[in-house]
């Protein structure tokens, strides 16, 4: 197994865990968190998260829980295209959450979708409560990746099923070549000139670098007692789609 070091903190010049500087930097990054997200992945991000949610409605989940929501954009698919599911999204960050909330406030979603905050490593549900859950662009922020992964297996029913998008690497010439000059030159850049935030676009980059993604992430969610039923990569290996199954 893939023991890389995947505890790369946002801000290398501040006090705090991994996970006080996550909430820190998605909370100070909040207003402009959806703009930069469209811009810098030219709207692929949107196209990605329809799959994930085309993967969700094979298995007609009733609950859904959305692991590390942010502003909430999954969670929205998710009621639009499942209309007889209740979801839950659960974030670190309340002015993320913020964002979330408005976006529901006052339509005909506001019953159906509930935002929380929470800590993906310490769920406040009971065992076995949902038969999905979701977790986009995620995982990679988490403190503890396994405890995490245990943690969201633990609130699954037997047979639920988990929908990870996450980041991933390009392994092939010339894409390999080309993300890397885009995600650490060009991305930084942007992302520091419209948020005024520069160390959290610095930070995506260097946190995709050590992620386990692949074969590594597929034996860390077996090892959290949720079985691998296929893995999608995207655009060259940029994004995978994971799909696993509560044993």
């Amino acid at each position: 197994m893939n023991q890389k070091k995947i505890s790369v903190k946002p801000f290398e010049n501040r006090p705090g865990s991994k996970k006080e500087q996550v909430r820190q930097m998605f909370d100070e990054i909040s207003p402009r968190y959806d703009f930069l997200n469209h811009l810098l992945s030219a709207n692929f991000d949107k196209l990605w998260r329809r799959k994930v949610v085309e993967i969700l409605k094979s298995h007609q989940p009733e609950r859904v829980l959305d692991v590390a929501t942010g502003t909430g954009d999954l969670a929205v698919l998710t009621a639009k295209k499942l209309p007889d599911a209740q979801i839950t999204g659960l974030d670190l960050s309340p002015k993320m959450l913020e964002v979330a909330k408005k976006k529901i406030k006052n339509t005909e979603l506001e019953h159906r979708i509930k935002f929380i905050e929470g800590d993906a490593e310490n769920l406040p549900f009971e065992e076995a409560h949902f038969e999905a859950a979701t977790v986009a662009f995620g995982v990679r922020n988490f403190q503890d990746l396994d405890k995490g992964l245990k943690e969201i297996s633990r609130v699954l029913k037997p047979g639920g099923v988990l929908v990870v998008l996450e980041f991933s690497n390009p392994e092939k010439f010339p894409f390999k070549q080309l993300y890397g000059f885009y995600s650490k030159k060009i991305l930084p850049l942007l992302g520091s000139l419209i948020s005024g935030n520069k160390d959290a676009y610095t930070y995506l980059p260097r946190s995709v670098e050590v992620f386990p993604y692949g074969k590594d992430f597929e034996e860390r969610l077996e090892k959290a007692g949720l079985q691998p039923l296929q893995t999608h990569r995207l655009m060259f290996g940029i994004a995978s789609i994971y799909t696993a199954q509560k044993k």
